[in-house]
């Protein structure tokens, strides 16, 4: 009994203690249930969140850009796309399902349209496979008539709608192409200060969207101003949220910060001079700059042949970009900031002002031109074979003899003209906000050693003192330097955006005023009487310079013509450089272009001098 009694005994607490081990395994359930479920439950949220969130960057609008008295030259505007949405197409099974079945929704939608197709098969892959939850834009920027079509058939094709994005349009067409340049779309660049919407790390925390996932495409500066201040131009990036399930389809949205819009900008262009401006060089290889002188302010600047950047929008077709890189006339050059030229008798002033400059030199004193200038064996003829009999500064500089600069030239030596030269900014860039500006080449006998193996000689200097030889310069150099003789002395920093300090002085140059004087004299009696005269404006006096270069292209020898001018004569406000390529001379050829320039900034007074017929107009 007593035997039986203790097992009884035993097996009671074997069973206390196995209701007080599984008691205490249902507290610890319990527990731990609370923990998860109460406690946790928003670590757990999050954890998900970081698992299935997707951050997506968007651009804000791209800024405006305009001309000085308010005129847009660059926008936005809305280009409509028909986009799919892939996660409402989405198929059973293996990727390929899900990619053929766009691919055969978007051949019936082209048919249904009457439109081609124009999205490949292999981008229809790449996008389902690395971009599934962002739209896939079957077509862009699409027209009224597609978009009424659309609207009529709309009901038959799932998970297809119309997406509007920003896109740049250029209202003014090819109008200062060069200087505005073009865009491209792109990744978003990175801003400074950047980083996650702080609303959303509170939301799904910060390691869930602390990089981005996906973007809509921003725009770009490639080229001029678009690209020099494509800092302001562009906006402050946005942000999205998406949820996507495990396969990577979309499922939610959350709106995060608003993108905002780019800063507008006003550049100191005027549309009536600039449009002046590329009309006279239509049809021709060219280009043309006007500045003010009292600031550096460029009014108008040209370079011909040119673009039309509406073009290059939304995308640049291949076949165009092919077509421009190929054409001889190389139309995205942009010839007035890039372009080298021999500056011709435009230099003529340069060295009048270093020989004014340099002791014992008067103005007064005459050479005799017999109409060519001979040293050695070196001969430069004079435009005339007659010669201009004895000729002093004031009617050299009218009568463009190259006898007499040479003369002075040998005299003065060419020290005094390269100091002359570098002092009004040649042979140096000049620092205007636009990219890739050329320096033009001012030699020096260390430049030639090296360059040409061969020592600095005397025929040399007589080549550069007439503007020809090895000296190359740029249309902006040649206005900047012509706006520096005209206001005297002063070179301003050329610009297309004022600088908020206001203009930028480079250098001043201390010219004796006598100095400055009697060459704008010269200048003046070119326009009046010389080889400029068909720069006359009535009612407003013009001073001018003409030049010819000839040169050797591709085994032909052209000739590179150039007028360099500023007006009023009395209180320069405008110094215009324009040089053609192969043409007859500046005075016959670009002489009348200055003038329809002139014209757009002053108009024209009634009565006055008639326009020079161009048979009276001889010289370079």
């Amino acid at each position: 009994m007593e035997h039986y009694a203790g097992e009884r005994l035993t097996d009671g607490w074997r069973m206390a203690l196995l209701a007080a081990a599984f008691g205490a395994a249902v507290v610890f359930l319990a527990r731990a249930l609370h923990q998860v479920q109460v406690v946790q439950t928003s670590d757990f949220t999050r954890d998900q969140a970081r698992q299935s969130i997707r951050r997506v960057q968007v651009p804000g609008p791209r800024g405006r850009i305009f001309d000085r008295n308010g005129v847009c030259l660059a926008e936005n505007r809305a280009s409509y796309c028909i986009a799919y949405y892939v996660e409402e197409l989405q198929q059973r099974g293996r990727w390929v399902n899900t990619i053929n079945a766009v691919n055969e929704d978007i051949d019936r939608l082209a048919a249904a349209l009457g439109i081609p197709r124009a999205i490949s098969h292999a981008a229809v892959s790449n996008h389902v496979i690395r971009s599934l939850p962002m739209p896939l834009l079957a077509w862009r920027d699409v027209d009224e008539v597609t978009l009424a079509r659309w609207a009529e058939r709309a009901e038959e094709f799932r998970g297809v709608d119309v997406y509007v994005q920003p896109e740049r349009s250029y209202p003014q067409g090819a109008l200062a192409a060069h200087a505005l340049g073009y865009v491209r779309r792109d990744r978003p660049q990175k801003r400074a200060g950047g980083g996650p919407d702080p609303v959303l790390v509170e939301r799904f925390g910060t390691n869930s969207i602390e990089r981005a996932h996906f973007y809509l495409p921003e725009m770009l500066g490639v080229e001029g101003v678009e690209r020099v201040y494509n800092d302001l131009l562009m906006g402050r990036l946005g942000e999205q949220l998406i949820r996507v399930d495990a396969r990577g389809y979309k499922h939610a949205t959350w709106q995060g910060r608003e993108a905002e819009a780019g800063g507008d900008l006003r550049l100191t262009l005027d549309v009536r001079v600039q449009l002046a401006l590329e009309r006279a060089l239509q049809g021709l290889r060219g280009a043309g700059v006007v500045v003010d002188p009292r600031n550096g302010e460029v009014l108008a600047m040209a370079s011909a042949p040119a673009f039309d950047p509406n073009d290059f929008l939304p995308r640049i077709p291949p076949d165009l970009w092919a077509r421009l890189n190929e054409d001889e006339a190389v139309p995205l050059f942009n010839r007035a900031v890039q372009g080298r030229y021999a500056p011709g008798s435009t230099f003529k002033p340069v060295t009048a002002m270093a020989a004014l400059a340099h002791p014992g030199f008067s103005p007064a004193d005459e050479y005799v031109c017999h109409g060519a200038f001979e040293m050695g064996s070196m001969r430069l003829r004079c435009w005339n074979t007659y010669g201009h009999g004895g000729v002093a500064l004031r009617k050299a500089i009218e009568q463009s003899c190259n006898c007499y600069f040479c003369n002075i030239g040998n005299a003065i030596g060419y020290g005094a003209i390269y100091e002359q030269a570098r002092q009004l900014g040649l042979g140096a860039r000049l620092g205007i906000d636009l990219p890739a500006e050329n320096p033009g080449l001012l030699p020096t006998d260390a430049w030639k050693r090296q360059a040409r193996r061969d020592r600095w000689r005397p025929g040399d200097t007589c080549q550069i003192a007439i503007g020809q030889g090895m000296l190359v310069t740029t249309p902006l150099q040649m206005a900047v330097l012509t706006a520096t003789i005209a206001n005297g002395g002063t070179l301003y920093r050329p610009h297309l955006v004022r600088p908020e300090g206001g203009p930028e002085v480079i250098r001043t140059i201390a010219w004796a005023p006598a100095a400055v004087a009697a060459v704008h004299e010269g200048m003046r009696d070119v326009a009046a009487q010389g080889t400029g005269r068909r720069v006359q404006l009535r009612g407003t006096q013009v001073s001018a310079k003409t030049g010819t270069a000839e040169v050797d292209v591709r085994g032909r020898r052209q000739k590179n013509v150039w007028v360099t001018a500023f007006a009023p004569s009395e209180a320069p406000r405008v110094a215009v450089a324009i040089v053609v390529e192969d043409g007859m001379s500046g005075g016959q050829t670009v002489a009348p272009m200055v003038r329809e320039v002139l014209l757009a900034v002053f108009g024209e007074a009634e009565g006055g001098a008639e326009a020079v017929p161009p048979e009276q107009v001889r010289g370079d």
